[in-house]
């Protein structure tokens, strides 16, 4: 295969964003990344993908599938979310002494932080790549209209996605929808409302153009129910409770809740909406069980706090079989950690991959919307059907707040070490400061969400003015 030229590119660098040319790069990627991948084709030089990629589905499904790498291992992955969100809120002690993740842990972030600038670009990288596959699909004479939709419902959840993490984390961002450097180079923040307009924009129009199948048996690829499962999440963290429950229930009746605990973060587990496929031949299962689990004191880079321990009632099965425990050689130190995911890197049999949307999340949705419209019959009953499969009793709260107040103890005990679903809970409840003020002695009200990377500042203004406190 061809590689192109893109001298003239990288000269630009220092004239253009680090954001602008890092997902250059990323376009670059998609038509190199594997020869094996791709046609054989001769585009013209001085091109960094030839239109000709998208000509044929069996090369769009490998820019997709190039895509779902890069979500994968490139910073934004859900093994990253989990930690460094799971250090930042009061779900994860830190022990190592890297600075970058040091800095999250005990809440003093610089934007000169790595961390900071990982997210940042990493997911751009993806966005980039995503509207690159937008843009070919639709002005490509090749497919059918049939695979049109198909891969470019594919390519706008992604973009969706992506932006929801953005906006979590950061607040105001750009919402990218071009591969235009022109526009990208001297791209504006939006205020968080119109990125979540936009997220949904995308996201409705993702699940009016894929179907409800995946190709693979293994939930893999992002379809309708993947779109609906962030669409239900939005319409909860935006307050549009009716669109939230309506968008749950539609998930809740084509979705199967697995029984059994143990079974859960299986890869062929039946609550699952989307999960991602460890990346390589070597890497069979998902990257979370070498991430968190314990195998020797001192060692250990991670262990879940008193204050999440304490959270869980007597009796709960989740404590039992999603918790593992480790002692010191000399008896003197235990530590517990998540243990939903167990298998390791070395397995030789495929066991688990990394879940980004599973069922019980949209039960716990649909109960927070409930609760707000009033429905608090069928609040609790969507609460009880979570507490119930582990092993608990159904909940006494019968009012709204304490109902309220119920479910999102609900989701600290069922959705910890997930993808910062605890983080992004603190951060659209109010009770950031609440909680963490009293655990994290550099806390801040500025805190909720992380500084834009410096360097994009220094270099495109438009992105100013720097988040509050920072």
């Amino acid at each position: 295969m061809k590689i192109y030229n893109i001298n003239t590119i990288i000269l630009s660098k220092r004239k253009c964003s680090f954001l602008f040319t890092i997902i250059l790069f990323a376009l670059f990627q998609m038509s190199v990344v594997s020869c094996s991948d791709f046609v054989e084709v001769e585009p013209p030089k001085n091109t960094l993908v030839s239109q000709t990629v998208f000509e044929d589905a069996s090369t769009v499904e490998s820019a997709l599938a190039n895509l779902y790498e890069m979500l994968r291992g490139q910073g934004i992955g859900t093994y990253s979310l989990s930690a460094d969100m799971g250090i930042y809120s009061d779900e994860l002690d830190y022990f190592l002494a890297d600075p970058n993740d040091l800095s999250i842990y005990i809440h003093n972030i610089l934007p000169i932080n790595e961390s900071v600038s990982k997210y940042w670009v990493n997911a751009y990288r993806v966005i980039y790549s995503a509207n690159a596959i937008v843009e070919g699909v639709e002005s490509s004479e090749g497919l059918t209209s049939v695979e049109k939709s198909e891969f470019m419902g594919q390519a706008l959840f992604v973009r969706a996605y992506v932006h929801s993490i953005l906006v979590g984390i950061y607040g105001d961002i750009p919402y990218i929808t071009t591969t235009d450097y022109r526009i990208n180079n001297s791209v504006a923040r939006l205020p968080g409302h119109e990125v979540y307009y936009h997220i949904i924009t995308d996201l409705m129009m993702a699940v009016d153009m894929l179907g409800t199948t995946d190709a693979t048996g293994e939930k893999v690829i992002p379809n309708r129910h993947v779109a609906n499962a962030l669409l239900s999440r939005i319409y909860l963290y935006t307050g549009n409770w009716e669109q939230a429950n309506a968008t749950a229930t539609q998930l809740i009746d084509a979705f199967i809740l697995e029984p059994e605990l143990e079974k859960v973060f299986l890869k062929g587990s039946r609550e699952t909406i989307w999960q991602l496929m460890p990346e390589g031949v070597d890497r069979k299962n998902a990257p979370e069980a070498n991430l968190f689990v314990i195998l020797a004191i001192p060692g250990q880079q991670y262990a879940l706090t008193e204050t999440l321990l304490k959270a869980f009632e007597e009796g709960d099965l989740r404590r039992e079989e999603w918790v593992g425990s480790f002692t010191s050689n000399d008896g003197a130190t235990t530590l517990q950690f998540p243990y939903k995911y167990k298998a390791t890197l070395s397995e030789t049999e495929s066991l688990e991959y990394s879940i980004v949307f599973r069922l019980a999340e949209q039960y716990l949705i649909r109960a927070e919307a409930r609760a707000h419209m009033g429905n608090l019959t069928g609040a609790r009953q969507d609460l009880d059907t979570i507490r119930q499969r582990a092993g608990l009793d159904g909940t006494s709260a019968m009012d709204k707040e304490t109902l309220l107040e119920a479910i999102q103890a609900e989701r600290f005990t069922e959705l910890f070490a997930e993808n910062g679903h605890r983080w992004f809970d603190l951060k659209r409840s109010g009770k950031a400061g609440e909680v963490l003020s009293t655990i994290k002695p550099n806390w801040k009200p500025t805190h909720v969400v992380w500084p834009i990377p410096e360097n994009e500042l220094e270099i495109n203004p438009n992105l100013r003015p720097q988040n509050e406190g920072y």
